[in-house]
């Protein structure tokens, strides 16, 4: 595919984010040399721009290790959206100390992050930057871009943000907590054909009550045990309808393709006011 043809990837910006390096690595694993990246200022506006065909891909953050579900993202795809998931990347989260390429740490006046780039490498600052006042700004890759142009500022974000920008890695890894990770989605138009191949796969969903009742998640989860289903993973959401009133996003083993993904599918649509198939992916 020639670079004027590439196709078009829309992300969380500016640049150097870390959802800028989920879309890059979902490009290298299409065989994508040169993606179009198109930035957004919010998840959505990732979803209208492949829902409106304005770019063929979206990449949106589904959960975070520390965090938990990026309840933006969830939001989308149970009551705006009607993008598919082609595809799903882990990303493994790695802050580091930023700095202009000629400062010191002496010359360091303020250290700034996103509030989870301060709020995730807390116990670093107080024993190696005590003192030192911090401040927020948009995203992690804005305090790169901000220590690059300035040598009293240091910021805390990746190391590809750095690079990006022309700074400097002072130290890196510098999280409290090791074993910080992020899953993408990678998510096209509804009815794009899939793009990556694997031999084991997952199937997301989007369930949704007829009414709130006694037993409700135990059918639920009885429907998927009857077929033999493994559910990776479960969590409920407001419908946003009434107080009390939830729809449960899971994650189960297989793929829609299976006999048995089919036959608890169906069944649960004769149960459920609706069955929402998000996507069915091959995982890494």
């Amino acid at each position: 595919m020639s670079e004027a043809t590439a196709p078009s990837f829309a992300y969380l910006g500016p640049a150097g984010t870390y959802h800028d390096e989920a879309a890059r690595a979902f490009a290298h694993r299409l065989g994508i040399e040169n993606p179009e990246l198109v930035e957004c200022p919010s998840l959505s506006e990732v979803f209208d721009c492949v829902d409106r065909g304005r770019t063929e891909y979206g990449v949106v953050a589904t959960e975070n290790a520390l965090e938990g579900p990026v309840t933006a993202t969830l939001d989308n795809f149970a009551f705006r959206s009607s993008a598919n998931i082609l595809g799903e990347h882990v990303l493994d989260i790695h802050h580091c100390l930023i700095m202009h390429p000629d400062a010191t740490r002496d010359d360091v006046k303020t250290v700034v992050s996103h509030p989870q780039g301060l709020g995730q490498c807390r116990r670093y600052l107080n024993d190696k930057l005590h003192g030192i006042p911090t401040m927020t700004v948009a995203s992690t890759a804005d305090s790169a871009r901000r220590a690059a142009a300035d040598k009293s500022v240091a910021g805390i974000g990746n190391a590809f943000a750095a690079e990006l920008y022309g700074a400097r890695v002072e130290e890196a890894c510098i999280e409290d907590h090791f074993g910080n990770q992020t899953s993408f989605a990678l998510i096209g138009r509804q009815g794009h054909v899939p793009v990556l191949t694997g031999t084991k796969f997952k199937t997301s969903l989007a369930l949704f009550l007829q009414a709130d009742r006694p037993g409700a998640l135990l059918m639920i989860l009885s429907e998927f045990a009857y077929a033999g289903i493994n559910l990776v993973k479960i969590q409920s959401r407001p419908t946003k309808q009434a107080l009390g009133d939830y729809m449960f996003f899971v994650d189960i083993e297989g793929s829609t393709s299976d006999l048995e993904v089919q036959t608890a599918l169906n069944c649960l649509r004769l149960k459920l006011r609706e069955v929402k198939v998000l996507g069915s992916y091959p995982v890494e």
